[in-house]
């Protein structure tokens, strides 16, 4: 046993600003933003948020707190405000993705770390430094659960590991000891749930438990912070984390290289608002169709070659061909494809295409497969093979990676405009105000003269 709880906990505890390398703190203000454009426009468009709102409303639990919701009019109690802004930044599907643990990391901790740093009047030195440790936390924990086997049990490891990231957060910015933060995590082991049953019908959970799992770490680390007994050993227990929630766990890459290896450096963003493994997929679509100047109408068959994991969320053409919601649109490699090829880009508001005849019957022509080249001797499972056939003959492209990965991860303007783009219609000329604000987050006393500016 290589107790990876205390080893975890004791990591958060421990964890400064200043040891933290400049370009990891400069990673997580980027991906922050990133993440906040998701929140401010889901506020607005997310089909999903009325059902959310009126939720609250009939438990009275919408009532007035010091907490922030980006895009919202009025502040909330930490632990909904955590819940709202979880759910929001990940209802696009636009937020970003850790690929070796296929989760998306933001989601459960920045609204956590938010909530908390607002409610203790942490800096924004303090706030970015809770960040970095959620990071750090979840997608460890993402990595020992191993994403094919987690994936394979049905579980949505955003939403497991993820609440593990976001106690690790709140616990950080309220000052725990190393015994309290593996007690909290004591509790997250109770918390962390996360079906991917969403994926039969395009329902709203996944945006849900995400939420849930940021307001899950704040409770859990409150608890904590009061003296709260939560089991221990709760990563690697004989009920643990990686025994209950995996057939295939590695327990060493919970702990592996900590503190000197940051795996907030291997977190890629989105360039499209859709599940992670279409995105090669897009990015070969667009470019063969610019490089052959090709049209729907000379299209013959469209072969898509993925990893398992795609097939799973993707691939399956009895419920993923012809998407009638967002969700169904968002984990459809047959509509996020047929849009693609269909006008060579995909954006958010290309949803308004759902049920078009056009991408339909576009859509028809395209079938995915398992490609075993993408599991073999590759270190993530986000490329795409792409065979498109016409009267010609057959085009093919191998992408390994989708773009905004490390190693072609956007420039600090074109991180800007993405925000900018998405949050804009809601927040106009305070978008650049906050823009600017996270972007320079250590240089707050207080971390609400931040915050304060994404409120509508």
């Amino acid at each position: 046993m290589a107790h990876e709880t205390a080893t975890l906990a004791a990591y958060v505890a421990d964890l400064k600003f200043q040891d933290i390398p400049p370009e990891v703190l400069q990673r997580a203000k980027v991906l922050t933003l990133d993440f906040l454009g998701s929140t401010i426009r889901a506020r607005r468009d997310a089909e999903s948020t009325p059902s959310l709102m009126k939720m609250l409303e009939a438990l009275a639990l919408d009532g007035k707190g010091e907490a922030t919701v980006f895009g919202d009019t009025k502040t909330w109690t930490p632990a909904v405000a955590a819940l709202l802004n979880g759910a929001l930044g990940h209802s696009l599907d636009f937020d970003d993705t850790h690929a070796d643990s296929s989760l998306h990391p933001s989601a459960p901790v920045v609204p956590a770390a938010f909530a908390v740093g607002e409610m203790v009047g942490a800096s924004g030195r303090d706030v970015l430094t809770a960040i970095v440790a959620g990071y750090e936390v979840c997608c460890r924990l993402g990595n020992a659960l191993d994403p094919t086997s987690h994936y394979a049990r049905g579980f949505h490891p955003t939403a497991t590991a993820g609440t593990y990231g976001a106690a690790a957060a709140a616990a950080k910015l309220f000052g725990l000891s190393k015994e309290q933060i593996a007690s909290a995590f004591g509790v997250s082991g109770s918390q962390a749930a996360g079906s991917l049953q969403f994926l039969v019908n395009g329902a709203w959970n996944k945006r849900y438990q995400v939420g849930a799992a940021a307001m899950n770490g704040v409770i859990a680390a409150t608890l904590a912070r009061n003296d709260f007994v939560g089991s221990s050993e709760s990563v690697e227990g004989k009920h643990g984390l990686l025994v209950g929630y995996s057939d295939d766990a590695h327990p060493d890459k919970a702990v592996a290289g900590l503190g000197r290896t940051y795996e907030t450096m291997k977190i890629g963003v989105k360039p499209y608002p859709s599940c992670r493994y279409t995105h090669a997929a897009i990015d070969a679509l667009i470019a063969m169709r610019r490089e052959h100047n090709l049209t729907p109408d000379q299209i013959r068959k469209v072969e898509i070659g993925l990893h398992r994991n795609g097939i799973t969320l993707t691939g399956d053409a009895a419920t993923k061909r012809h998407p009638t919601s967002v969700v169904g649109g968002q984990f459809s490699m047959f509509f996020t494809g047929a849009i693609a090829l269909d006008q060579g880009r995909f954006g958010w508001d290309d949803y308004d295409r759902l049920g078009d005849a056009a991408i339909d019957a576009l859509a028809d022509k395209f079938d995915v497969v398992q490609d075993d080249r993408l599991e073999i001797g590759r270190t993530h499972p986000f490329g795409a093979r792409v065979s498109i056939t016409t009267d010609d003959g057959t085009h093919e492209r191998l992408y390994a990676d989708p773009s905004g990965e490390p190693t072609s991860f956007p420039d600090a303007q074109a991180m800007q405009q993405k925000f900018l783009t998405l949050a804009r219609p809601v927040l106009d000329k305070r978008a650049d105000q906050l823009a600017d604000a996270i972007l320079t987050l250590e240089r707050f006393d207080r971390v609400e003269t931040a915050t304060q500016l994404g409120r509508q």
